[in-house]
């Protein structure tokens, strides 16, 4: 008998927690879905600030190079090793 009682139990929750994640689902994916949109709009804000400051008659071309080269970087990463081949 407390194997049947142990059966139901599960039954029970297992359909109860069904019937939960039924109704606080639509809740909680829009919950989630706000939270994304407001996360993007903050994004899109700080970039069209940034390129804002970049505004330019039409026509005219502006190129900003950024060179990520140090003076101390050299081109030269390793040794070159020459491998034969041994029969």
């Amino acid at each position: 008998m407390a194997f049947l009682k142990t059966i139901l139990i599960i039954l029970l929750g297992y359909y109860l927690l069904k019937i939960l994640a039924r109704l606080f689902a639509p809740k909680i994916i829009n919950y989630a879905a706000k939270k994304t949109e407001s996360h993007f709009k903050q994004a899109f804000e700080g970039f069209e600030q940034q390129s804002n400051s970049y505004k330019t008659d039409e026509g005219e071309v502006i190129i900003n190079k950024k060179s990520t080269k140090r003076k101390g970087d050299s081109e030269k990463v390793g040794e070159y090793i020459d491998f034969e081949e041994l029969d």
